[in-house]
């Protein structure tokens, strides 16, 4: 059985588990729903008291918004065993019996459990993207499209990255920390608006350390066709979203590394 057949069952297996009580599952969804809604309207109350904030008008921020939030919520259905590893596998020493298998630890873990309360801020932010494009009259066209989905799969990889570094670091802490949340929601939470809202240093670091910028900031400008007013040139916006996958890649190097020095914790 091939990497993707046996992804194929854990996701069957999961959904089928899930549905055996369907009202419980759709309450989870809807309050998933719910929750991530008040955060837009949070948004619509800043921009009604004070109508455009530094030249970004509100539907502008609900680009921001949609697109962060889709990329977020797709990474965070496919890396519950992530998120959980440090507290459900390293902990309890279940992550020995996952060594024994015949196949990685990190396809097992991304099998580990899918989540379909996850769906409600899919679902609420693709609301918000088709609001976002009848408020600005947007036209999608073919390449719009393109970048769009290019945006997604750039933040998707963003986020999979800091799930899986935070699931490294679990190898020397046991438990996960509760610190690195302040950058997979804090980070799904900053780029639901423009940079240029926030200091310079703190641009610089969701820039150059942690490039959330790269996947949820300059995309979007191309797909708006905005010029960017921080000054970055016009060629670059749409390819910075391949810095997510680049990112990636470095935590994957960070996660051999721990699963190398993996001494078990017993049980």
């Amino acid at each position: 059985m091939n990497g993707v057949t046996l992804l194929a069952r854990y996701f069957a297996a999961s959904i089928r588990s899930q549905m055996q009580y369907p009202a419980s599952a759709l309450m989870l969804t809807v309050g998933q729903l719910a929750a991530t809604a008040i955060e837009m309207v949070s948004i619509w109350a800043l921009f009604d008291r004070f109508g455009a904030v530094k030249g970004w008008s509100l539907g502008e921020v609900m680009f921001f918004y949609a697109l962060i939030n889709i990329s977020f919520a797709i990474a965070d259905f496919i890396t519950r065993g992530f998120d959980v590893f440090g507290t459900d596998f390293v902990r309890t020493g279940d992550f020995d019996r996952l060594l024994l298998r015949p196949r990685s630890a990190a396809l097992q873990l991304v099998g580990h459990d899918f989540r379909i309360s996850r769906f409600g801020r899919f679902l609420q932010a693709a609301v918000i993207l088709a609001a976002a494009t009848a408020s600005l009259q947007f036209a999608w066209t073919p390449q719009a499209v393109a970048l769009a989905l290019w945006t997604v799969a750039g933040g998707t990889a963003f986020f999979v990255a800091l799930f899986v570094l935070q699931a490294a670091m679990a190898f020397w802490t046991i438990e996960s920390l509760e610190a690195v949340n302040a950058l997979t929601y804090g980070g799904a939470y900053a780029g639901q608006f423009p940079m240029g809202l926030y200091a310079r240093w703190f641009r610089g670091f969701l820039t150059f350390v942690v490039p959330l910028a790269c996947v949820a900031y300059y995309p979007v400008l191309a797909i708006l066709r905005r010029p960017d007013p921080l000054g970055a040139p016009d060629w670059l916006l749409p390819i910075t979203p391949a810095a997510g996958f680049v990112f990636l890649a470095l935590a994957f190097l960070a996660w051999r590394h721990g699963v190398s020095k993996y001494m078990s914790t017993g049980s």
